[in-house]
């Protein structure tokens, strides 16, 4: 299977756009950093966080990084203001100045990086002494719902799929090994804390079909089906969620949301 794709923002949002959304307003409200300052999103995907931070944040300034060129211009699309801008990047090769933040932020990144403590380090050299870095994180493994009964139903219809899992393919969505990380960044002060957030969908299409669009593991999984298995992992699913009378889906989606400091004043 080809590698993770990261392209299309109109494709990702429904998928896990939508829900990142809600995680970080809940996000940039728990970092509770003065107003006024210049913030740095890190693999700002199609904006999610970087909308939440103008919305809460009261930035001076929020600069949106990706090296997916298709996410950037999804962002800059949705997003305007003499406040906000967004360039393509690179998470481990910042293309930005020491010191040149007070907050750098990154949501759902730290996983899709080659290495996420070089990406720590990274939003720590941009960052001015006593600044602050935070991520966020899906749990994978156990509280983001919506993905845990697709990987659930693929692997029992495929043992291979379990390779592809993002419960086992990422074992840094956990509370230990998150505070280990921006320990070992040179971070202070770390916290670590669960984000809850509803996922409410409308039918069980509602909940299959941002499946369908490649973008991520799962998606990407699904679509690299021949179209007989595909239909029997949506049998299954639809089988194992729990739908209601009105045939609505509700399930919750838990992110692990880490911050430190950067030493200094």
């Amino acid at each position: 299977m080809a590698g993770d794709v990261w392209a299309v923002g109109a494709a990702y949002e429904p998928y896990a756009g939508r829900w990142s959304r809600a995680v970080a307003a809940a996000f940039v409200r728990w970092l509770d950093v003065s107003p006024g300052l210049r913030w740095l999103d890190i693999g700002c995907g199609t904006g999610a966080v970087s909308q939440a931070v103008l919305d809460l944040g009261s930035p001076a300034e929020v600069t949106g990084a990706d090296a997916s060129e298709g996410f950037v211009r999804h962002a800059r699309g949705k997003i305007a203001g003499a406040r906000a801008r967004f360039v393509v990047g690179d998470a481990v090769r910042l293309p930005f100045a020491d010191d040149m933040a007070s907050v750098a932020v990154s949501g759902l990144l730290l996983n899709f990086v080659p290495d996420p403590g070089r990406a720590v380090a990274e939003a720590a050299r941009v960052v001015r002494p006593g600044g602050a870095v935070g991520a966020y994180v899906w749990d994978y493994a156990e509280g983001m719902r919506l993905m845990r009964h697709f990987w659930d139903a693929a692997c029992a219809l495929d043992p291979g799929a379990r390779a592809l899992d993002e419960g086992v393919r990422f074992p840094l969505c956990r509370p230990g090994p998150l505070r280990a990380l921006f320990d070992g960044g040179g971070l202070t002060d770390v916290q670590v804390v669960a984000i809850d957030v509803p996922t409410r969908f409308a039918d069980f299409d509602d909940y299959w079909t941002p499946f369908l669009g490649g973008q991520g593991p799962a998606p990407g999984y699904a679509m690299s089906l021949p179209e007989d298995r595909r239909t029997r992992l949506r049998d299954r699913l639809r089988s194992g969620l729990p739908v209601a009378a009105d045939g609505s889906v509700s399930l919750t989606a838990r992110a692990w949301a880490v911050r430190g400091r950067v030493p200094g004043p």
